[in-house]
């Protein structure tokens, strides 16, 4: 039974999901801003936000376990040398949810996820 499990599977299986959601976040890392489905950008977000955190750091421990999230080491670095000195002083809250409307073939709520 599913009691209390608040994990939103996206209609994938756990390995899917996976390389799904680090797929999103890598966009949002190279790109600052995406647009993509309101469920998958608010399961997204915590993410990205505690990828950010980490990065703020500045370590070698830090980049490793960005290396080891990351499939390529283009995002790793963009956060070490830009994204994180930038929110070096911010607590949190690096992204910003917006709605854009609905998917005309859907009907499936469409969002823009950017750095703040």
């Amino acid at each position: 039974m599913r009691h209390r499990n608040t994990t939103k599977t996206l209609g994938r299986k756990m390995s899917g999901r996976k390389a799904l959601l680090r797929d999103i976040a890598t966009s949002v890392i190279v790109y600052e801003k995406i647009k993509t489905t309101q469920v998958k950008a608010k399961t997204v977000q915590p993410l990205v936000e505690r990828l950010i955190t980490i990065a703020k750091k500045g370590d070698l421990a830090s980049r490793r376990r960005l290396y080891s999230f990351f499939t390529t080491e283009q995002p790793v670095n963009k956060m070490m040398d830009i994204i994180g000195p930038k929110y070096k002083d911010r607590k949190g809250g690096y992204t910003r949810i917006t709605k854009l409307g609905h998917r005309q073939g859907d009907g499936a709520d469409v969002v823009q996820i950017e750095l703040v």
